[in-house]
């Protein structure tokens, strides 16, 4: 009979462990530095109000053919050009689904294109979060994979 319960307190814990693990994300764990999926960039995602946004806080290649700071030159909107890249926010006003377990309702903006566009974003486990821009509906559009980091 000890063997038993032993047995059963074991596939219990193993259960539990598992549930654990699917149900690990809590709204805030997604903040924090994550590499964008070329490692081009670092990109911090932080809480303002309920909402979540996204700024860059490092370039791989920081500087402009001239040398210069890179600006957001292709923003369609002239008077922004010459904002800087770094510390650009490029994620905006995410909310967290907590039956879907994702982040809605938010943008991202590409400074390579000046475009934006709708975004949802999905906490996979700690370290992996799938980006996914797109125009209309989510199937017209690509996912990103990003990887935590630190500073």
């Amino acid at each position: 009979m000890k063997k038993q319960s032993k047995l059963y307190a074991s596939f219990l814990l193993m259960g539990l462990l598992f549930l654990s693990k699917l149900s690990f994300a809590g709204a805030d764990d997604i903040m924090g530095i994550w590499f964008n999926d070329d490692k081009s960039a670092k990109i911090e995602i932080f809480k303002n109000g309920q909402k979540y946004y996204g700024r860059i806080v490092w370039l791989k290649e920081p500087l402009n053919e001239e040398g210069k700071e890179k600006v957001d030159k292709n923003n369609p909107d002239a008077s922004k050009r010459s904002t800087k890249v770094m510390m650009l926010v490029i994620l905006r006003n995410f909310i967290y689904d907590e039956d879907d377990k994702n982040y809605q309702d938010g943008n991202v903006y590409d400074p390579k294109n000046g475009k934006d566009y709708s975004c949802k974003m999905t906490l996979l486990d700690k370290n992996n979060l799938d980006v996914r821009g797109y125009v209309g509906l989510p199937a017209f559009g690509r996912t990103a994979k990003w990887v935590r980091t630190t500073k």
